[in-house]
């Protein structure tokens, strides 16, 4: 009999999988799983049990937000037998559930997970660490993990919003260095992130356009501060996709970037605390986990 490992989040977004639990594993037994339940317990508990047991299992389940994705992923990618990936998001955003199309509804989505197309996705090496979707530094990027959970189950998304307003009165700017495609570039930003992702914080387009999941290729978004609100304007409509020229932008797609800084710069990686290291080695690992998705699904 095939094996799934289900490990869940029992806090994510508002304690949703309460409601859809056993829907969500009489669909897998159904389909001729045998399922074996785990609730995380704390932070990096996902990550331990899938390097401990999930070698044995068919499927390794997740559900959580970007968070719980991230810890199932990092400790996949340190086994050497890497089972095929389902994902049940429960979280406040999702991103990455929006780049692979999964429905909101949950037993929908465990629907994906036994019908849905599979796909060689890429992913991130931040130095030692890994990320799925982001890895990004500066304006308001400690918000997703400086936001209380209480807030996040109460708000939802909301929650995160009330959040930046309160980091509008210290933005500031960096110094780096980047080395990539054969160039340096070095200047101050106040806002930088590497992604493989349609959406970020619950926008669609802020990435760039034609992003694909496997194509080996991150897309790295650099922002000046802007000097006037003009070029704050500016800057916002080129993020949501309107069609306008902003110098204070500077994008490009890459498979490895070294990034060196000045001072430790607090990192965010998948909407969790990535560390302040002042080198960051970041690469892409092409197709490195086969995740199911909704893609044509739609």
């Amino acid at each position: 009999m095939k094996r799934i490992l289900f490990i869940y989040n029992p806090h994510s977004g508002k304690g949703m999988i309460k409601e859809y639990l056993s829907d969500i594993v009489d669909k897998f037994v159904k389909a001729g799983y045998r399922v074996e339940l785990y609730p995380s317990q704390r932070k990096l508990d996902a990550k331990e049990k899938v390097v401990r047991w999930a070698e044995d299992f068919d499927m390794v389940v997740c559900s959580g937000g970007d968070g719980t994705l991230n810890e199932v992923i990092t400790g996949i990618m340190e086994l050497d037998e890497k089972p095929r990936v389902g994902y049940i998001p429960s979280g406040s955003t999702n991103d990455f559930a929006a780049s692979v199309m999964l429905p909101k509804n949950m037993p929908d989505a465990a629907d994906v997970v036994l019908k849905g197309l599979p796909l060689d996705v890429d992913i991130g090496g931040f130095n030692k660490k890994k990320f799925i979707y982001i890895a990004a530094f500066g304006a308001f990027t400690d918000v997703s993990y400086m936001t209380p959970q209480e807030m996040k189950n109460t708000l939802g998304h909301p929650a995160y919003i009330i959040e930046a307003v309160k980091k509008l009165t210290s933005l500031r700017t960096y110094k780096i260095k980047i080395k990539t495609n054969g160039k340096i570039i070095e200047g101050s930003y106040m806002f930088g992130m590497v992604t493989n992702s349609v959406s970020v914080g619950g926008f669609k387009g802020i990435t760039g356009k034609g992003v694909i999941l496997d194509d080996g290729l991150f897309e790295v978004t650099l922002i000046k501060e802007p000097k006037n609100p003009i070029e704050l304007q500016l800057i916002l409509g080129a993020l949501i996709g309107m069609d306008v020229k902003c110098n204070s932008i500077e994008s490009f797609k890459t498979s490895r970037i070294e990034i060196e800084t000045e001072e430790n710069i607090p990192w965010v990686l998948d909407g969790e605390y990535g560390g302040s290291p002042k080198r960051i080695v970041i690469k892409n690992y092409q197709h490195a986990i086969q995740i199911m998705t909704g893609i044509g699904k739609r």
